[in-house]
This record gives C-alpha cells, sequence and structure tokens, in this order.
C-alpha cells in the first residue's frame, strides 16, 4: 500500500447538495486529493418505460425514447463536464465516468470495479422518516459500499 496512489470518488448528481459535497471535498481535502487519483461518477437512470409507456396512452415510439436517454445523457455529461472545470480550479485532475442503472447500486458497483478507497456523497438532509420510507443512495452506500463513506452535509 505504501506509496500507492490513493483512489477517491465523488458521486453527483444535479443536486446543489452533491455540488456543495465536490466543493467540499476539494477545500477540506485538497492536499490528500493531490496524491490521489480523484474520479467524478455520475448515474444515469434508466429510462422507466413502464411509465412512460403508460403515460402516453400507448402512443410510445422508440424514438421518443431514444430521445428521452440522449437529452439524460448530455445533461449527464454537462454535469460531468462542469465537475471537472470546479476540480481543475482547485488543480485537481478528475476523471469522469457515467454509468446507467439504480444510483445505489452503479455507485456500489463501481467502488467495486475502480478498487475506490474513499467515497464521498452529498446528503439531502432528507427526515429520517423520509429516509427510511425512500431509501437514500448515501444511507445505502454507507452500509453497502466497500470502502471508507464520507457523507457531506450542508448545513441548513
Amino acid at each position: 500500500m505504501e506509496g500507492e496512489m490513493k483512489q477517491v470518488m465523488v458521486a453527483i448528481d444535479e443536486s446543489e447538495c452533491s455540488h456543495y459535497a465536490l466543493e467540499w471535498t476539494l477545500q477540506n481535502l485538497h492536499d490528500s486529493l493531490l496524491n490521489s487519483q480523484v474520479v467524478i461518477f455520475t448515474v444515469q437512470p434508466i429510462v422507466d418505460y413502464g411509465y412512460i409507456y403508460a403515460s402516453s396512452f400507448g402512443v410510445t415510439s422508440s424514438e421518443f425514447l431514444t430521445t428521452i436517454q440522449e437529452n439524460q445523457k448530455k445533461s449527464a455529461l454537462a454535469l460531468l463536464d462542469k465537475a471537472k472545470d470546479i476540480c481543475r480550479e482547485h488543480g485537481i485532475s478528475a476523471e469522469t465516468i457515467i454509468e446507467g442503472g439504480d444510483p445505489k447500486e452503479a455507485i456500489c458497483e463501481a467502488v467495486e470495479k475502480l478498487k475506490i478507497q474513499l467515497l464521498v456523497l452529498g446528503s439531502h438532509s432528507r427526515g429520517a422518516f423520509k429516509r427510511a420510507f425512500l431509501g437514500s443512495v448515501s444511507n445505502y452506500c454507507v452500509h453497502n459500499a466497500n470502502c471508507q463513506v464520507l457523507v457531506v452535509k450542508k448545513k441548513p
């Protein structure tokens, strides 16, 4: 392990809390990030064909679904580009990865595959009841990711 580069992954989405988590990480872990491999990771949710089909009363065309997926991918790529620029402003170079699927599972799988040692996530600050009922990505990752997990929560 001595002299080996640390693998740090920051998982982000469109939310303000994940933007805050990235900024917090770059400011507070800056020196250790200089000697780490930094990965910015986002998940493109899979289009729920059933929902779209039902909502359009059976008039769903494959072109329509493809357009939705292409738009999602464009916005995910724009999000990653912006994150990369923020890293660059702090003198940190980062690689970006986009995966499709369920965010909780995609994040944990990426941690495994990339041998990540520290995962950083933002917290949406939901109450305990909502979190228990809805299930939270950060809560899931804390219990299932095979690495240290840092959940950054913005103070109200």
